[in-house]
């Protein structure tokens, strides 16, 4: 049975919003104003962030949305999931590694992120705009994991790499369109 008895067993997200739309609209909107709107990161590097974040959730489902999506903006599969497999050996350059090592620990520990976990981030030739937009995203995917989790959402399985469509399909989309289809009940 799933968690909720008019949510379908095995849920995914689009039924989630579909069954339970309100914030769902403003929280999609966000996700486009942190994700895609101008960034000293890429996009690819936010969805990585995404991914990353919730990796260190143990979120199944966001970190293989975020994974493939990532992927789509050019990101490898392969360094995500070195990622979250073992970051201390992933190979990161030198300008993300303390990057991500502060979206970790902010995750994990957020009362023991320091100054010096900031220093390293504008060592690493970073500016505050991209550590406030990292941030930003960590927040926004530790509340995403949490409603996820919280609502039983299942990963898909069995996903297949994507090809060039798939890519250039997910290039296009915002999370805006996928929350209206959602709630209209056009998404499964």
């Amino acid at each position: 049975m799933a968690r909720f008895p008019s949510v379908p067993d095995n849920p995914q997200l689009a039924h989630v919003v579909h069954r339970f739309p309100k914030g769902m609209r403003t929280l999609c909107n966000l996700h486009d104003e942190i994700l895609r709107e101008h960034s000293e990161l890429s996009i690819g590097e936010r969805e990585l962030i995404a991914a990353v974040t919730s990796a260190t959730n143990a979120c199944d489902f966001c970190f293989d949305a975020h994974r493939r999506i990532a992927q789509a903006f050019d990101v490898d599969v392969d360094l995500v999931d070195s990622i979250a497999t073992d970051f201390g050996r992933a190979p990161l350059d030198s300008r993300m590694r303390p990057l991500l090592a502060y979206v970790i620990k902010l995750t994990q520990t957020p009362a023991r992120v320091t100054d010096r976990d900031a220093e390293a981030v504008y060592a690493a030739g970073w500016s505050e705009d991209a550590l406030m937009d990292a941030i930003f995203i960590c927040g926004l995917f530790n509340m995403m994991n949490r409603i996820v989790e919280g609502a039983g959402v299942v990963p898909r399985p069995n996903q297949p790499v994507m090809d060039a469509g798939a890519r250039a399909a997910w290039r296009n989309r915002s999370y805006a369109e996928f929350a209206e289809a959602a709630i209209a009940g056009k998404l499964s």
